[in-house]
């Protein structure tokens, strides 16, 4: 599983795979009649509500030694808080799988950088994340 899918895993409950509906079976075709294709529909589950990322967090946090770090801003401390690898290969796979190519791997530029983009795909994939650990 993916870096980010570990992430999506222990905030929202699922990867990001499972967040895409799987596509319906289809029925079998009577003999000598061909199936008829339907659209595909991208729909989000029902009654699927939004996951408050921050909530979910310092509820983490407030279990954590220390109080889970600095979570809100470091990649480092939230990765720490998920109980997941936070070194530097570890952020560098992250940065490629998310398109993050801002400073130099483990610079400050890229680990702010790279906070965002998680926040920000976490917000794109059901999640409730205040604008200002997107921005």
């Amino acid at each position: 599983m993916s870096i980010f899918g570990k992430i999506m895993d222990k905030i929202l409950g699922r990867s990001p795979a499972a967040a895409a509906p799987a596509p319906a079976a289809r029925p079998a075709a009577a003999p000598g009649v061909a199936p008829v294709a339907k659209p595909a529909v991208a729909a989000a589950p029902a009654g699927a509500a939004p996951v408050d990322v921050e909530a979910v967090l310092s509820q983490m946090a407030g279990g954590a030694a220390g109080g889970g770090g600095n979570w809100r801003t470091s990649i480092v401390d939230l990765l720490k808080l998920l109980d997941l690898d936070s070194d530097m290969a570890a952020r560098r796979e992250l940065a490629e799988e998310l398109g993050v190519h801002a400073g130099e791997h483990g610079s400050a530029e890229q680990n702010i950088a790279l906070h965002k983009a998680v926040m920000a795909k976490l917000a794109a994939n059901g999640g409730k994340v205040p604008a200002s650990m997107q921005d």
